[in-house]
């Protein structure tokens, strides 16, 4: 009889714990990567609640964000589909998605949860970004919702954000009293990172960052502290994610760690324990990334994940263990004016970057960045001749193709081992599974964003690259020829040139360019043709080739022919990147400068690009 009534209270305690659902609270910082907590191994930093945090946390050492910089990071959460897959890869873009494409707030919503965002949203695909949510504002809070009902809550701190150590922003901060009048650390007894110039400027922009951090920690206390006093802690999974790495010089916008390798701390009340393989107050290495988090969330209310979603729930019922050659799919493309695309992978121990685009100089990849001391006075400091190697190479054109490194024995990413013979293995080992997984999730990026509208016309880019699914493989393989920077494929790069596909021949154009003008001459006629080609992107890179061979009459008016076309805006900023990158912005009229900031439908990119000129002319 007892054995029957304990049974029997055991099951109805278990079947009112199945008729529960957890709150789940998200808190997210910006542009932080993992090195800069103290739970994290900073022995300078000064995090307190983080730290705390992970102490009844598990902490994820190989949590990663699979793009550098927020808004293509953000697309790729929010759906659980890569951005590449998408085509929401380029920064500012708002390209369509397909409808199918449906948020995890959207299942969260079915299920009954009051969700609200408080209050980043910049997803980076044509909608309304706020319609997604309940309620999406700076007040947007989980009390607001009806009583009893679960609740999944973002709350967004912007605390740590690049632009914190703009110099006019970080003295507010420092006027009203947030921070201290004078950094914590003083910048000459700050730990740099060996990657960076030890430059005055540098110096202070990491102390004060870590200023910027522990106010970060202080918002994150706040949360945690209302969280407890309404007493929810026992009923709420808490998650604190940055939402990619940086902040200082070669961190954000970058394929490294410290663009991102960033922290990730779940805690899971005793409560809903079952929903976990780990235990709080540990850490774990399992490779996970922002993909995965979609999914997850999905898999802690019981639900499978659908079948778009490319990545893999790590809690909750639906859990899928992770392969055993498993890799963390990396990419970068263009962040607000530069273009530049580059992929990776890592397993958490080694990494591969590959560029698609190594002629140009690794930095910067936004000029919004130079708005920083730091990588102010770095770029000053090369220009002026005060740097020796390696500080130098981040700022010359022709950078390497591959790099490839060990994190585990050179966590900075210092040492690049492509070139080694004792690591060709490994290097061809991930260069086959990049091209594999490039096929695998149909990588638009192989499509330049100016023919974003050509190609894909009133279709979504990524349903017109699933109709050329079967020549992807065949594409991917032309793009690594024609980045590889090697002459043995110039016959074949001319032969496509004349080929009836375009992208081929975009490609083409874009590997007689990477090559160079030194072994390029032989494809010279086959460049004046391609002028004439019927895709802007494919002109334009005909052209600067062109150029570099010395015929500048013929392609420099085929370039300044592209700024007076706004039918097609990417192939207008692509162009005035092209110029800045050769150095001929002087051939841009000032007409075309003033139109350009007064135009209602200049994008993004193309107002920046034109502010940057017409302060150089004084306009």
């Amino acid at each position: 009889m007892i054995r029957t009534l304990t049974l029997t209270c055991f099951l109805l305690a278990h079947s009112l714990l199945a008729g529960e659902k957890p709150n789940i609270l998200w808190i997210t910082s910006e542009d932080n990567d993992k090195f800069w907590l103290g739970c994290y191994g900073n022995k300078q930093a000064s995090t307190p609640h983080l730290d705390q945090l992970a102490e009844r946390s598990v902490r994820f050492d190989n949590f990663y964000s699979n793009a550098p910089v927020c808004a293509i990071a953000r697309s790729t959460i929010l759906n659980g589909i890569y951005a590449p897959s998408q085509g929401t890869q380029h920064m500012r873009s708002r390209h369509k998605i397909p409808a199918a494409n449906l948020p995890y707030v959207h299942y969260l919503r079915e299920a009954g949860y009051y969700c609200t965002n408080a209050s980043k949203t910049d997803y980076n695909f044509e909608g309304d970004d706020k319609a997604i949510w309940h309620d999406c504002n700076s007040k947007a809070h989980y009390k607001n919702r009806a009583e009893g009902q679960p609740f999944f809550a973002i709350f967004n701190f912007k605390e740590s954000h690049e632009s914190s150590l703009f110099a006019d922003k970080l003295a507010k901060t420092r006027e009203s009293g947030l921070v201290p009048a004078v950094s914590r650390i003083s910048p000459q007894e700050v730990t740099l990172r060996p990657y960076l110039p030890d430059l005055p400027g540098v110096r202070s922009d990491v102390a004060n960052y870590h200023d910027m951090m522990s106010l970060l920690d202080q918002r994150v206390g706040e949360v945690l502290t209302e969280l407890e006093e309404a007493g929810l802690s026992d009923d709420t999974l808490i998650f604190y994610y940055s939402d990619h790495g940086g902040v200082t010089p070669r961190g954000k916008r970058y394929l490294h760690d410290t663009g991102v390798g960033v922290p990730l701390l779940i805690h899971v009340p005793e409560k809903w324990k079952h929903l976990s393989p780990f235990t709080n107050g540990s850490t774990t290495e399992e490779l996970t990334a922002f993909v995965d988090l979609a999914p997850t969330v999905l898999s802690l209310l019981g639900v499978s994940k659908p079948e778009r979603m490319q990545g893999r729930a790590f809690l909750g019922s639906k859990r899928q263990e992770p392969a055993e050659d498993a890799y963390a799919f990396l990419f970068a493309d263009r962040f607000d004016e530069i273009y530049g695309m580059r992929r990776g992978l890592t397993d958490g121990r080694w990494k591969y970057i590959r560029r698609f685009s190594p002629h140009n100089p690794a930095a910067p990849y936004s000029y919004y960045s130079l708005g920083q001391n730091a990588w102010s006075v770095w770029e000053n400091a090369w220009k002026t001749g005060q740097l020796k190697e390696p500080f130098n190479h981040i700022w010359e054109k022709n950078q390497a193709v591959e790099e490839l490194y060990d994190t585990t024995l050179d966590p900075w990413e210092i040492k690049n081992l492509a070139e080694e013979p004792a690591h060709l293995e490994q290097l061809r080992t991930m260069r086959k599974a990049l091209r594999q997984t490039m096929a695998d999730v149909l990588d638009t990026g192989l499509v330049p964003e100016p023919m974003f509208p050509e190609l894909a016309s009133e279709q979504t880019l990524m349903d017109y690259v699933a109709t050329q699914k079967d020549s992807w493989p065949a594409l991917i393989k032309l793009a690594h020829q024609a980045s590889s920077r090697n002459v043995k494929h110039l016959p074949l790069l001319i032969e496509k040139l004349a080929s009836p596909n375009g992208l081929e021949r975009y490609w083409a154009a874009q590997g007689c360019l990477i090559l160079g003008p030194e072994k390029t001459a032989s494809a010279a006629e086959a460049l004046r043709e391609t002028l004439k080609d019927n895709h802007a992107a494919t002109r334009a890179a005909a052209a600067r080739a062109l150029i570099g061979l010395g015929h500048r009459e013929e392609a420099l008016p085929v370039l300044l022919k592209e700024l007076a076309d706004y039918s097609n805006q990417y192939a207008q900023q692509n162009v005035v990147n092209i110029l800045k990158q050769i150095k001929l912005t002087s051939e841009v009229s000032d007409a075309w400068v003033k139109d350009a900031l007064k135009n209602p439908k200049a994008n993004f990119p193309i107002t920046r690009l034109a502010k940057q000129l017409a302060g150089e002319r004084g306009l």
